[in-house]
């Protein structure tokens, strides 16, 4: 595994994401949407997890902003008004998908806590999302023009650390 040039920490009580360079250095700040229901590891939880993980997969380059997704491809769709009033309980996961995994095993690796088992991603959604407040079923929701930027920045395996 290569060393990223670049690391994330999402604090999940400012519902914020920053972006480091390889020296601390803050790159980006984004804000995001996490759990409504806070934090945790738990399978069926809802929560967002803490700790350690890394970026395990990068889903959807070249994909239009409004790409759906659902079970990590793109269902042929774009998100509008019309498609989102036809489907008004939809979690909606659009454009990118970071796709997270543990590196604690018993915490957030493994068993019943396997944030990656969980499918526990970064991904855009609507801009008719507020940011700032948690409202998610457990991901990081970000904006997807901001998703965007952050993917072409991120490379496989880079270190995400969630707090809060």
């Amino acid at each position: 595994m290569p060393a990223s040039p670049v690391s994330i920490r999402i604090d999940i009580a400012s519902q914020t994401l920053d972006l480091y360079g390889k020296d601390g250095a803050l790159i980006r700040r984004y804000a995001v949407s996490t759990a409504s229901r806070g934090a945790g590891e738990q399978r069926g939880s809802y929560c967002t997890p803490r700790g350690q993980h890394i970026v395990r997969a990068r889903i959807g380059k070249g994909q239009p902003a409004n790409t759906v997704f659902v079970a990590r491809r793109p269902t042929g769709e774009q998100w509008n008004a019309e498609l989102a009033a036809q489907n008004p309980n939809r979690d909606w996961i659009l454009c990118r998908i970071l796709w997270l995994s543990g590196k604690q095993p018993g915490f957030n690796r493994l068993g019943d806590v396997d944030t990656m088992r969980r499918y526990i991603y970064i991904h855009g959604t609507p801009d008719t999302e507020p940011m700032g407040v948690p409202g998610s079923i457990g991901c990081i929701r970000m904006r997807n023009r901001e998703l965007m930027e952050l993917f072409e920045l991120v490379p496989a395996y880079t270190l995400v650390e969630i707090v809060g």
